[in-house]
């Protein structure tokens, strides 16, 4: 193996994205890191596969790089997802000690008390945890259909962890869509639809999940 003219005898040797690498005399082609902001709809399970047969995420993109999801989105959530090839963006963004802010939209079948959502946001005691601190802003409340909007922003992402903190107070989830990931939003992408992250964007993720490469 050739880098940039250099033959290379070393095992494991690692080579930068923006090297010219030949095997036997031919140019291996590498592939483009990429990143796309989907829109998840209702029902559609954030995987690659299902052995269900469900509809999964990339069942909406049609692109040709081989991309996973970054985390998840419960199969009832919508919302805010973002899909990659880039191995070290998707450990950064996985790995529980970057604590990654997450934004929601979120309604409720209950009215609660500024004492109750102070409680909620300090944590609570979620069957064999406590959950992390939160914020939670009241956007709108319905008195008569007993209904509140709250705009909920965590930095932990433990399995269907919104709807079982407010399952603490008897308050079931009716909606939940996450607007924003990171320092990435959503914005009026509709559900189904997919971008490509703009150069720009994907340089200014790195630096907020400070990623050299």
């Amino acid at each position: 193996m050739e880098v940039n003219g250099k033959i290379i005898t070393t095992l494991g040797y690692k080579a930068n994205f923006s090297d010219t690498i030949l095997v036997n005399g031919k140019a291996l082609k590498q592939e483009e890191k990429v990143v796309f902001l989907f829109n998840k709809p209702k029902f559609v399970i954030s995987s690659t596969k299902d052995e269900k047969g469900r509809e999964t995420v990339l069942d909406y993109i049609d692109e040709p790089f081989r991309l996973y999801p970054l985390g998840r989105l419960d199969y009832d959530s919508t919302g805010l997802l973002l899909l990659t090839n880039d191995g070290a963006l998707t450990q950064s963004i996985l790995h529980p000690k970057f604590e990654i802010e997450k934004v929601y939209e979120v309604t409720i079948n209950k009215i609660l008390t500024i004492d109750i959502i102070k409680r909620l946001e300090k944590g609570v005691r979620i069957e064999n945890y406590k959950s992390a601190p939160c914020k939670i802003k009241v956007k709108t409340r319905n008195n008569n259909k007993n209904t509140m909007h709250l705009l909920v922003t965590i930095h932990e992402g433990k399995n269907r962890e919104i709807r079982k903190l407010f399952g603490t107070v008897q308050a079931d989830v009716t909606r939940l869509n996450r607007i924003k990931e990171a320092n990435i939003e959503l914005g009026n992408l509709r559900q189904g639809e997919y971008r490509k992250l703009k150069p720009i964007e994907v340089v200014n993720l790195k630096k907020y999940l400070n990623i050299n490469n």
